[in-house]
């Protein structure tokens, strides 16, 4: 499969989730494994902004990246954040050398390997939901096309996350993305609960928690919500 056709599938996959009861979380799990097949990088994570401005990651490629996304916002600093605030792409060429607004991020991107980053906006018009983060190991700036097709991928899940502004008050849409957040957070806890009762990882722990909800057809997070409620993850575990 080239990578057109590649493209051309992730558009296709990601419209078909826009259905009238869609899940954002997978929404944007979906756009980050959809960055990191097309584009020459080797992490990636969506931040997501609720109405007072308070941040929380959304997606992520890896538990080592969803660190750093949290990382950034603990510390109220980095690129993720300025493009959301400013609605502008931020690149970084060389995080060992461009440090001046974010030593803090750069000093622990480096650490985990990244070397450059382009933080890409979730924005419609003057709309602003978040950003997504593509991380590279080896310095340097992504060509105008891979940053093309990161934006359009990052659009199309902006409009996913407002497509119901369309004739509906500003606190309905505050109260789908306030969902969003609370949805992520009980993940994160499901993630927990798995890792400890399988001994795995907390990446491990999110593979088979989104393998059963896809296998038998039910929503991450209320499947997640069942973990954290105590019910039986013997089937989630060990799948057959």
């Amino acid at each position: 499969m080239d990578r057109y056709e590649g493209l051309a599938r992730a558009f296709v996959g990601l419209a078909d989730t826009l259905v009238a009861d869609f899940d954002v979380v997978e929404l944007a799990q979906q756009l980050v494994e959809h960055a990191m097949a097309l584009l020459p990088i080797d992490a990636a994570g969506i931040v997501l902004a609720d109405v007072d401005g308070r941040f929380q990651v959304l997606a992520s490629n890896s538990e080592q990246t969803r660190l750093l996304e949290l990382f950034q916002i603990q510390h109220d600093n980095g690129p993720c954040l300025l493009a959301y605030r400013t609605g502008e792409q931020v690149v970084i060429e060389d995080l060992r050398i461009d440090v001046d607004h974010w030593s803090e991020f750069a000093s622990r991107a480096t650490e985990d390997g990244f070397l450059s980053v382009h933080a890409l906006p979730l924005r419609l018009r003057d709309d602003r939901v978040g950003a997504l983060n593509l991380l590279r190991s080896d310095p340097g700036i992504l060509s105008d096309t891979d940053i093309a097709i990161g934006q359009a991928l990052a659009d199309v899940a902006t409009i996913g996350i407002l497509h119901q502004r369309v004739a509906a008050k500003s606190d309905v849409l505050n109260q789908q993305l306030q969902t969003a957040l609370n949805t992520r957070t009980v993940i994160e806890q499901a993630k927990g609960v798995l890792a400890e009762r399988g001994g795995v990882d907390m990446d491990a722990a999110f593979t088979l928690l989104r393998g059963y909800a896809r296998r038998n057809n039910r929503r991450l997070a209320e499947l997640a919500r069942a973990v954290v409620d105590g019910a039986d993850t013997a089937a989630i575990i060990h799948p057959h």
